[in-house]
């Protein structure tokens, strides 16, 4: 695989399933390199099996498609007429075809994230607002929006684009907040009113989330009440204290009423069909975004709150209702997967159906028969997106389990029931056929402690077991993330394989998907614990796979894989080579530039004033700051760091690359002036492997750093 070719792979967007479980319709982005440009579309194709479509009323850049309650109507995204609106159109569901698209919003501060109610009269959407201008109610839209489009354009039109702030968060990864705050908006189908669900409130509804674009609510069954998720604290930038809020829609004096009571953070309310339950992501403890995400559930009748999964030890990241309300299907990382779980409401254990890949939008059906799908299963139970690292998203269903059960040793999982999975789109098939795309292995060792932890090595394409190869070290960012059969388009692992390289990654402690005990394990010992985990998991490989070549080894890493590089940088020598990427090089530096203080807070537990006048081996800010270790700095190293990237202020790359040059170290950096913490435009991206594989190229393969030590 060339960058070229990935380039040409079509990208699998958002995801929507008819009512009657008979039509998919999803986004589909293609990407231009001469020009650029990412371009969505709007795709239709019967789960049963077919040809898929374009929808008809669809055009490039359409997005966020929704099929209504009644299955007769559409939403989607567009901003074929200048800012992005809500549009509708008439669905048929007996022939898919889509017609008479019409706007129905116009909004100035545009419309995103768009979800129908239960009954088909309204919509909910988001809008960023100027939280003091005039409300928009349905009695008076005008007003607000002439103040919010006005206020737009006088920015706009100033020359001065000076900025004073008095509260945090004033930036957010990559952007500056201003004045503007995200609100929910209702907009009523027939009558087109819109009213702001969140009149002149200054926090944003919902809070930023990495997971992605959503409205973060959900209506009851009864259209008559919005669930809504909020962080009210008033230092947004040391709290993740995000609650769950319900809204009554039939009273516009309402106020909203908090129902979650977790001190942590609670996300992605959902109400059972029946309308008994309100389910959500609940965290027990402020302040630590990588707490145990459970799964609580609300009895609406009763006021009580209730942990589904107690026993369970791995995080659920996104869970759906099954259409009788006494189930529940959710999504968790596990062992380097992210698989598929069944769960009864009071039942102790969960039923692990899936065990391969990495699954997640997930869609749980009424299992309906499918007759074209007679041969894999018959019935489907979950549509979800499926990825595996050698093969790009693409929409599969998931049967009911018609294999005999298996016992798990995860904890609150009461058995594994194989569910057939098979592919309902084929965005790619005809390019990955074409492709060499080795498959990922998995290898398990023990550190020191007795702990037993998880690495993955992939081989290049055309692998001659007789040969040496040389091999590019992979660090996982988070820290509490992980590597695993997942496919990614900004660090790809069958691409770096691609021109004839071993890649080994390892899940150190602070690594999802094994137990919150190994996740918590990295807080407050950053350069500890992780680090010994990586060497000793590349020697575990090097001994255990002879075709290594262990002399010729580099290590890459981005965020936290981008500090520990930096960390690398400083405590061995074994490495040719390193790429660091949007790393942390000065950790108190670090702290005094970041926007997402709780972060660091609960990481190096507290703050770098907390610990003035004590040694530097009782200071964690300075006891894990690869800065103090640049006498050891001698391995050439490649920088790389965005301009707009907040979370790690570009500040810490340049401080790292000014370090190795004064060392008179071998080094390079790579600025981006218009990439935050990640690289997304694809000529940017182009540029970001060919420099990152030359430079590892030029230090690994050709030997050039042996040459330089040997004249030194």
């Amino acid at each position: 695989m060339t960058f070229e070719d990935m380039m040409q792979m079509k990208r699998l967007g958002d995801t929507a399933v008819s009512p009657d479980g008979k039509w998919l319709a999803y986004s589909v982005t293609t990407v231009n390199l001469a020009q650029n440009t990412k371009t969505p579309e709007l795709w239709l194709q019967a789960i049963a099996g077919g040809e898929p479509i374009k929808l008809a009323v669809g055009q490039p850049g359409d997005s966020g498609v929704q099929f209504s309650p009644d299955g007769k109507r559409i939403l989607f995204l567009s901003s074929r007429e200048g800012g992005q609106q809500v549009w509708v159109a008439d669905f048929d569901p007996a022939t898919g075809a889509a017609s008479n698209a019409k706007k129905l919003t116009a909004i100035a501060t545009e419309a995103d994230n768009a979800k129908w109610s239960p009954d088909g009269k309204s919509i909910v959407f988001t809008s960023d607002v100027y939280p003091d201008c005039p409300a928009i109610t349905m009695a008076d839209f005008d007003t607000g929006n002439k103040c919010n489009a006005g206020r737009d354009a006088v920015l706009a039109a100033s020359k001065v684009k000076a900025q004073i702030w008095t509260h945090l968060l004033y930036r957010h990864w990559d952007h500056y907040t201003g004045d503007k705050r995200f609100h929910l908006f209702q907009v009523l189908v027939e009558s087109r009113g819109i009213r702001d669900l969140n009149p002149n409130d200054t926090h944003d509804v919902p809070p930023f989330s990495l997971e992605g674009p959503s409205c973060g609510c959900d209506f009851a069954p009864d259209s008559r009440e919005l669930a809504f998720t909020e962080n009210l604290d008033p230092v947004p930038a040391t709290s993740t204290n995000a609650d769950i809020f319900t809204l009554d829609l039939t009273d516009p004096a309402a106020k909203a009423v908090k129902v979650s009571t977790s001190p942590g953070g609670d996300f992605n309310p959902a109400y059972s069909l029946n309308g008994k339950y309100l389910a959500w992501r609940s965290q027990a403890r402020n302040g630590y975004e990588s707490d145990k995400f459970r799964l609580a559930v609300y009895d609406r009748e009763n006021k009580t709150i209730t942990d589904l999964l107690p026993k369970f030890d791995n995080w659920v990241d996104e869970f759906a209702w099954g259409a009788s309300s006494k189930e529940i299907a959710f999504a968790s990382g596990i062992r380097g997967e992210e698989n598929i779980y069944l769960i009864g409401l009071g039942s102790e254990t969960a039923t692990q159906i899936t065990r391969s890949g990495a699954f997640s939008n997930l869609h749980l059906l009424a299992r309906i028969d499918h007759p074209g799908a007679v041969e894999k299963g018959g019935i489907v139970a979950v549509i979800a997106t499926l990825m595996r690292v050698d093969r790009p998203p693409e929409v599969a269903a998931v049967g009911v389990g018609d294999t005999e059960e298996e016992v798990t040793d995860q904890p609150g999982v009461g058995s594994y029931d194989g569910s057939p999975v098979w592919d309902v789109t084929h965005l790619n098939d005809a390019l990955l056929a074409q492709l060499d795309l080795p498959k990922m292995e998995s290898f398990w060792f023990t550190v020191e402690d007795g702990t037993k932890l998880e690495g993955f090595i992939i081989r290049p394409p055309g692998f001659d077991a007789a040969k040496k190869y040389p091999v590019k070290f992979l660090i996982h960012g988070g820290p509490q993330g992980n590597w695993g059969d997942d496919w990614s388009y900004r660090w790809n692992a069958e691409l770096f394989a691609a021109n004839g390289y071993v890649v080994v990654m390892i899940n150190m402690r602070g690594s999802t998907g094994y137990g919150q005990a190994i996740v918590e394990e990295v807080s407050g010992d950053w350069g500890g614990k992780p680090f010994t985990d990586l060497m000793t998991g590349l020697d575990y490989a090097e001994q255990h796979y002879p075709f290594i070549d262990k002399n010729r080894e580099c290590a890459l890493g981005a965020s936290y894989g981008g500090y520990m590089a930096n960390w690398v940088l400083g405590h061995t020598d074994r490495f040719k080579c390193i790429v660091t990427h949007d790393g942390m090089f000065n950790a108190e530096s670090a702290f005094g530039t970041t926007e997402e203080d709780w972060f660091n807070i609960w990481e190096f537990k507290g703050h770098p004033w907390d610990y003035y006048g004590k040694p530097d081996d009782e200071n964690p800010f300075r006891k894990w700051s690869p800065s103090l270790y640049a006498k050891n700095f001698k391995t050439p190293t490649l920088v790389i760091h965005g301009q707009l990237d907040y979370r790690l202020d570009v500040s810490e790359g340049l401080q790292l690359f000014d370090t190795l040059q004064l060392l008179g170290v071998p080094s390079k950096m790579l600025y981006f002036p218009d990439e935050g913490h990640w690289v997304l435009k694809p000529q940017n991206s182009q540029l970001w492997y060919k420099t990152v594989n030359d430079w590892v190229d030029e230090w690994v393969k050709t030997g050039i750093r042996d040459q330089i030590s040997g004249l030194q």
